[in-house]
């Protein structure tokens, strides 16, 4: 499956699944038997209480165009109100992101929508299919338009492969000076840290904190490596939170 790197606004990586054509054509299935469901029922209520067959024929087009306006602007409502997702979507647990790391904004949902009206033509609709599978983002034209794209979010991405950490509001810190470390030492200090204490490798996680000390200029206080080493993790998170 697709993966694609967002930097957050708090400028730490993450890596999501991007919706696959599978999905995002399910999900547009899904939308597309609600708005018949609708149709169904507008036909239903305009037949039945406005007996449109005896109108004159602009009157009835006018009166099916006013009820149709829901349909139409059906993805820019729902992906609006819910964030980057229509009902479909929501049944498929995709949703509509900015490539930036930013919450999709109204004008972004619009230009999407926009092109939509554009794409469902037949050719266009074929040229939108093409370019989500060449693009390494996963965008349709709408998409590049934007500059956003669609990600799963039934991701087996979890906080444990980025560098942020589990830490509560009464957290206490214990080693300022970790704020001498990057984000990339946090990032690959976390990764090792990780893989020597399943493999269970103790030289390697001794060779971590020494480095640690090394770098940030911090003396060890605890009991053993690994309990350093995770004092160490939260800490930078503690301190960088709000830089």
């Amino acid at each position: 499956m697709s993966k694609i790197a967002i930097n957050s606004t708090q400028n730490v990586e993450l890596l999501f699944n991007l919706a696959s054509i599978g999905q995002r054509f399910l999900a547009q299935i899904i939308d597309m038997l609600i708005k018949a469901a609708y149709y169904l029922m507008m036909f239903l209520f305009i037949d039945f209480f406005l007996n449109i067959n005896e109108m004159d024929y602009w009157s009835q087009i006018g009166i099916i165009s006013f009820f149709s306006l829901p349909v139409m602007c059906y993805s820019l409502f729902f992906e609006t109100i819910f964030e980057g997702q229509t009902l479909g979507k929501k049944a498929l647990k995709i949703k509509v992101v900015k490539i930036d790391g930013y919450q999709a904004s109204l004008s972004d949902f619009v230009t999407r929508w926009l092109f939509r009206i554009i794409e469902v033509f037949y050719i266009f609709s074929i040229i939108g299919f093409i370019t989500i599978l060449v693009s390494k983002k996963g965008q349709r034209l709408g998409d590049m338009a934007a500059g956003t794209t669609v990600i799963n979010l039934k991701n087996d991405i979890n906080i444990s492969h980025t560098i942020l950490e589990d830490i509560h509001d009464n957290y206490q810190a214990k080693y300022p000076q970790v704020v001498h470390l990057s984000d990339n030492d946090i990032r690959i200090i976390k990764q090792m840290y990780h893989e020597a204490k399943l493999a269970r490798d103790y030289g390697l996680l001794n060779k971590i904190k020494l480095k640690i000390e090394e770098v940030a200029k911090i003396k060890s206080q605890e009991k053993d490596d690994i309990t350093f080493i995770d004092i160490i993790l939260k800490d930078y998170n503690f301190y960088t939170q709000d830089m």
